[in-house]
């Protein structure tokens, strides 16, 4: 692949531009998610006087600046999330180039005008998304599942396209993408099939949705507010148990296939090892052991507490950060976010009210951490396991 040679300072000049323009579209999705409105019609407008925003005070970063923060004509104030926002995200896409391509901390990637744009891209829009739920979560203490659904989408995708941009040995040295043994390829698709089983049980009614209501629908609303309702908390998580059993179920059942059938090993191992088979495989595993880690701590915590723990949103995040990264990754995320979370405890303690504290910034903080010292995370996952 031709690689072409452009100035460091003038990639992130560029970067840094489109990133502003990305947060930009972001603050749109913050504010109109929530709100069940369209991301794309109408263009922005003041939220107290409604008045169209006009295009050139509607360049990101620099019209909060020059406009002082306030609407031009009716003076009311714009929230500073909308230049935190802008601004946050344009520092993401630079520090991702300057960390995958400049120092370089992570190892494989190649060029960024080669096949490093892929990964470059991959990651730059789970953290723009990230970025976005974190938002809403902050404000609506929930997590948008449309846009966890869009992120393990681009993992799919990217897992099972890398081949086609790098050697599949490059990609399993240096774990650029997800990718899966056999033995772990069996295993996704055994809980793959046990998934189908529960949403087809869901649907037909022979299960029964945890924390249901007509109000709380997801058809309705992915991120509409349960009703307070006096649940019994410990049997909504068995509802969610009976629904994981198939899941549990399908993967055990699939690998003892492959263990005591030699003909279809054989022919599994074959299949599976095909580079695009392998990556889909691998983004599948990451996606369910991402959902598993946070699903069993949610479970266990409301069965000792008698009170929901984690949220689903949370769930399907950590689901969709494994399907882009892999499953070592998030893990290691998810035990590096608690310190996070107590660290913005402690400043709620002194500085701020708020009963709840939502878990998906968090989150995201420990995936951003690991994605920077992915190489060092990863010498050490290697060391403890294999020494």
């Amino acid at each position: 692949m031709v690689c072409i040679t452009i100035p460091d300072g003038l990639v992130i000049a560029f970067l840094f531009a489109i990133g502003a323009s990305v947060g930009s579209f972001l603050n749109v999705v913050i504010y109109r998610l929530p709100k069940d409105l369209s991301i794309v019609h109408p263009g922005s407008a003041c939220p107290a006087c409604k008045t169209p925003i006009a295009f050139y005070d509607n360049i990101p970063i620099l019209s909060w600046l020059l406009l002082l923060g306030k609407c031009r004509k009716c003076k009311a104030k714009i929230s500073p999330r909308y230049f935190i926002i802008e601004l946050l995200t344009a520092l993401i896409f630079v520090s991702l180039y300057v960390i995958y391509f400049m120092i370089p901390m992570r190892r494989g990637v190649g060029e960024f005008f080669g096949n490093g744009a892929v990964i470059y891209l991959a990651h730059i829009i789970m953290l723009s998304a990230f970025i976005a739920a974190s938002a809403i979560d902050l404000e609506f203490q929930v997590i948008p599942l449309s846009i966890c659904w869009i992120i393990t989408a681009v993992g799919f995708i990217a897992s099972a396209a890398g081949s086609f941009f790098y050697d599949p040995v490059i990609i399993r040295s240096y774990d650029i993408f997800p990718t899966a043994s056999a033995k772990v390829s069996i295993l996704a698709a055994g809980a793959l099939a046990g998934l189908i089983v529960s949403i087809i049980l869901l649907l037909t009614g022979i299960i029964k949705r945890s924390y249901y209501s007509m109000e709380s629908d997801p058809k309705l609303s992915s991120i509409k507010e349960k009703p307070e309702e006096n649940y019994n908390h410990r049997l909504e998580m068995l509802k969610e148990v009976i629904f994981l059993l198939p899941v549990v179920i399908g993967a055990f059942a699939a690998f003892k296939l492959y263990k005591n059938v030699p003909q279809f090993a054989d022919w599994w191992i074959d299949f599976s090892q095909v580079p695009v088979i392998a990556g889909l495989f691998g983004s599948l595993w990451g996606y369910f052991i991402g959902c598993m880690i946070v699903w069993v701590t949610r479970i266990l915590g409301t069965f000792a507490f008698g009170r929901e723990a984690m949220g689903l949103g949370d769930v399907h995040l950590m689901g969709a950060a494994g399907a882009v990264l892999g499953f070592w990754p998030v893990i290691v995320a998810f035990f590096i976010a608690p310190f996070f979370g107590l660290a913005w405890a402690i400043f709620c303690m002194f500085f701020r009210k708020m009963r709840q504290i939502p878990y998906g910034p968090f989150l995201s903080i420990g995936l951003f951490v690991v994605m920077i010292l992915h190489d060092a995370v990863m010498n050490w996952l290697q060391f403890v396991l294999y020494r």
